[in-house]
């Protein structure tokens, strides 16, 4: 397989390394001595940082101000992000931004991704559902305005307010949300937030809402590492049918990219605890000689450092099926699973390693390890442990068998 990367997407990783060399991961309080949130808000001097070396519209079509460039070159500036332990909804924001280009209406599209591309306006998304545990899209209802329980004609397919048409006459009256969506990341300072729903009929809906809009309510929760989370809870909430996408693959598309964006996220992190690794175990002696020249701590750090590799080949292998719709013997989401099973158990081994050759010093809240470690614990569960997506490969091969 060729992995070489364009000379686009290497000058996007440059750019990255430039902005995040600047940001140091212990910027906030610890979490390991916090009992709320480390801080209230994003790291809004690296967001403005990001959206003045055009970071932010990297992914968005000239038409709205990006560099039209593709969801392997967004995981490559998040693998640089998460080396630093970047406060700041890169992730979210980008995809869900590509999602509203590749499958929202142009009047949304233009209301939206410019702004969003200059950093004007920040997006997240609500992928947990109600427990982390069922499909996001379940915990939240969709219903024509009036409360009929009939879905409208011409739900079958297609964009509300773009190129696939809308939901009969749904587009005149729009729609109404029921639900909760919990640990929604940054959704106390997002400005819009994607909602996946699901309609009357049992169809996948993505709906964009305004924080502020009537209905809408927050309630505080906080991350493994320390960050802000939100409980978002829909009562009635209406959007306008041009708010709301039901293009066939929309979420499904959205929540590929979310978790291929995780894996990439867990792989920059990955190799900057296994760089601190090695330094510290090159540093430090017993006996006279320097404890990574002990072959029980070579062998640790070399497993890990196959891990890495492996986090690395299923990361570009899934980032490369969304981003081409390139078939295969299995569906994308055969690739997508793979790539977080090697990520979750990957990140996961690779900083129990960090913290066992680091001895009583990786504990040390001076040193920035266990930082690490808390973010490591986040992003390993984040849109499902690698045992979900180990139950959702095996029914993948079940219902596509191989050979």
């Amino acid at each position: 397989m060729d992995f070489t990367f364009t000379e686009e997407q290497q000058a996007a990783v440059e750019a990255a390394r430039a902005v995040f060399s600047d940001v140091a991961p212990d910027r906030v309080p610890s979490p390991a001595l916090t009992p709320g949130a480390v801080a209230e808000d994003i790291d809004r001097h690296l967001w403005n940082e990001l959206a003045r070396t055009d970071l932010l519209g990297l992914t968005l079509s000239p038409d709205h101000g990006g560099a039209g460039l593709d969801p392997i070159a967004l995981c490559l500036v998040l693998r640089e992000s998460a080396k630093v332990l970047a406060r700041v909804p890169l992730l979210e924001s980008c995809a869900v931004a590509m999602a509203v280009q590749r499958y929202g209406g142009s009047a949304l599209a233009a209301e939206l991704l410019p702004l969003a591309g200059r950093g004007e306006l920040i997006l997240t998304v609500g992928a947990n559902g109600r427990s982390g545990h069922d499909p996001a899209e379940l915990a939240v209802t969709a219903r024509p305005y009036g409360g009929s329980d009939a879905e409208p004609d011409g739900v079958a397919g297609g964009s509300v307010g773009g190129a696939g048409g809308s939901e009969g006459g749904a587009e005149e009256s729009g729609w109404v949300l029921d639900g909760v969506q919990s640990a929604v990341p940054w959704a106390q300072v997002a400005d819009w937030i994607a909602v996946p729903a699901h309609t009357t009929g049992g169809r996948p809906v993505l709906a964009l809402v305004p924080r502020t809009r009537d209905g809408v309510t927050l309630a505080d929760q906080v991350s493994t590492s320390g960050e802000r989370l939100a409980e978002v809870r829909l009562d009635a909430v209406r959007v306008e049918a041009r708010e709301l996408i039901d293009a066939d693959g929309c979420w499904d598309w959205l929540r590929y990219l979310l978790t291929t964006g995780t894996c990439a996220l867990a792989l920059g992190l990955g190799e900057r605890v296994l760089a601190m690794t090695a330094e510290y175990t090159g540093k430090r002696e017993q006996f006279g000689f320097p404890v990574a020249t002990f072959q029980a701590v070579a062998v640790q750090a070399a497993d890990r450092y196959i891990d890495l590799r492996a986090m690395e080949a299923t990361l570009w292998q899934a980032a490369w099926r969304i981003s081409t719709d390139a078939g295969g013997p299995l569906p994308a989401a055969g690739d997508v699973a793979v790539a977080k099973i090697w990520a979750s158990d990957g990140v996961r081994r690779g900083v129990q390693t960090a913290q066992h050759l680091h001895g009583g010093f990786g504990a040390d809240t001076d040193y920035p390890l266990h930082r690490f470690h808390a973010w490591a614990k986040q992003i390993e569960l984040s849109l499902g442990p690698a045992a979900a997506h180990e139950e959702a490969l095996g029914d993948l091969l079940a219902a596509h068998p191989l050979g």
